[in-house]
Order: C-alpha cells, then structure tokens, then sequence
C-alpha cells in the first residue's frame, strides 16, 4: 500500500525510490533542492557531483557543478532560469546558467570576512523580482546582505539576538511574490519576515529549526525543519500540514530536512544532511 503522509488539503503519497543514480554515484548530504520551469529537479549535495539533475520521474538527466563547492549549501532559481548557489564552506555564493555555466563569484574564495561583512559561511540566497539578491550569512554572521544584479552590495542587515529583527543562524531566505523577505532563524526557532527594505513584519513561531523555505505560485509557505519535520503555512504563517518528528530512515519520515521545494503539480521534494543523505519525493493527492 502507498504511504501517505500531510493532512487536510495537503496530502501526498510517498514516492518510494525516487532518483535513481548512475551506478557507482551516491547521494552524500542533500543541502539544497530546486525545480526548474520544466520540471527538473536539481539536487545539490555535498558529493563529487554537486548538483544532480533529474526529470519529475526521478529519471537522471545530467550534473553539473564538478569542482566548483567546497561545502554545498543554498541554492535558488532566478527568473532568468539562472541558479544562485551559496556555499558556506568556500564563504561564496556563486551565479551559474541555466545550463550550468559559472559566471560570476560574490565573495572572496577561501576568505572569511570581517564581523559582519559579507560572507562568513553564507547559507543561502534568493532572487527578487527586480533581480536583487538576497543573502543569508548565517553561521560566522547573524546577517542578511542585499546585492544589485551586477553584484554591488546595496544594504545589510540583522545582528544576533532573538529580538524582532534579530538572528540566531539565519539558515535560508526566500523572497515571494508580494516582495516579502522570509528568513528562517534556525536557533531562534522561528522565521522572520521582513520588506525588501529590512523593516520587519511579522515573526512566525513554533518551528524546530526551521532550514529551508519554499513559497509557491499561490503564496502557500513550505518549510523543512532540521529536527525531522516538514510544515506546510498559508502566507501568514498558520499550520495548515505538518508531519514528521519519528527520527528514523523509513519512507515518508526524516532525519534531517535541510531543502524542500515545490514543482509545478505541486509535488514536493524534501532533501535531508547528517543521518539522512537522501531526497525524497511526495506526489499531492
């Protein structure tokens, strides 16, 4: 019988042994997940392969990205259909095509910055409708770092502490639609929501380190939690699916979620790091 995990309107099947890999290629820790406009899935994993692109069958396609990542970390996708990847280990954060070709590096490689410069192992980044980029710099820094398309730094913001505005690792950044900064501040427990100025907003509570965040085309909230949870929230931060918190490897469970993402049939992809090393695949009901 098909596992079924989520609740409400938002129920999924189990896909069982999705992605398959040549032979002799494993997943090492899964840190990020992206989906394409066509539906292809790229995996980014701390392996010699970073990024593993698969077809929505879980069919292998193609990698990209040997050689390039120290420690693989954030990864997004422009409007453009380009990737920004951030990679904690290198203290970069790095812009590639669509078809995977670098071209152009923010940051200094190997070079950790000053207290509060960008980047001290930088955790993820989002592109914004006017093509700004968004930074997390979230394990040496409590930080997020705005940056214009041609790769100046316009503003900073963020320092640690668990007031309003305040981070605790600033893990992952998405920016939605209605221009809205939503940060997941991993060991605050929660994710902070500002405007694209830094002012912030709203603050949403009762997440247990919450890694990633995925908001799709009708605005509903997608957030992987690295204590072997995932959360599903309309646009104001209230549960509406949530499932997990059984620390184990079986079908449907996690480890350790640290990506998630949605395709456009509204399938959900969830990677996981430490114990887990893997990607998994839930099909909506």
């Amino acid at each position: 019988m098909p596992i079924t995990v989520g609740s409400g309107k938002y129920m999924y099947e189990v896909v069982e042994g999705w992605g398959k890999l040549p032979e002799g290629w494993e997943f090492k820790q899964v840190a990020g997940v992206a989906v394409d406009r066509e539906d292809n899935v790229h995996v980014f994993n701390r392996s010699p392969h970073p990024v593993i692109v698969f077809d929505r069958s879980g069919k292998f396609l193609r990698s990209w990205g040997e050689g390039q990542f120290k420690n693989a970390h954030g990864i997004t996708i422009a409007a453009d259909g380009s990737f920004w990847l951030a990679d904690n280990g290198d203290h970069t954060v790095k812009h590639f095509s669509a078809d995977g070709k670098h071209i152009v590096t923010l940051g200094t490689p190997g070079v950790e910055a000053q207290p509060g410069e960008p980047f001290r192992k930088p955790t993820d980044v989002a592109a914004a409708p006017n093509g700004d980029v968004y930074i997390s710099d979230g394990y040496g820094n409590s930080r997020v770092h705005v940056y214009s398309p041609d790769g100046k730094l316009k503003k900073s913001w963020g320092q640690p502490g668990v007031g309003e505005g305040d981070f605790n690792t600033p893990h992952n950044i998405w920016v939605d639609r209605k221009g809205r900064v939503l940060v997941a501040d991993r060991e605050n427990h929660r994710v902070q929501v500002f405007d694209l100025d830094g002012r912030h907003l709203a603050t949403w509570p009762d997440f247990i380190q919450p890694t990633d965040i995925h908001v799709d085309k009708d605005g509903t909230v997608y957030v992987a939690e690295l204590r072997n949870r995932v959360t599903i929230c309309d646009g104001k931060g209230r549960v509406l699916s949530r499932w997990g918190r059984v620390p184990t490897a079986d079908p449907g469970h996690f480890r350790a979620p640290h990506g998630i993402w949605v395709d456009s049939h509204g399938d959900l992809y969830v990677g996981e790091v430490l114990e887990g090393q893997r990607i998994q695949k839930f099909r909506r009901k």
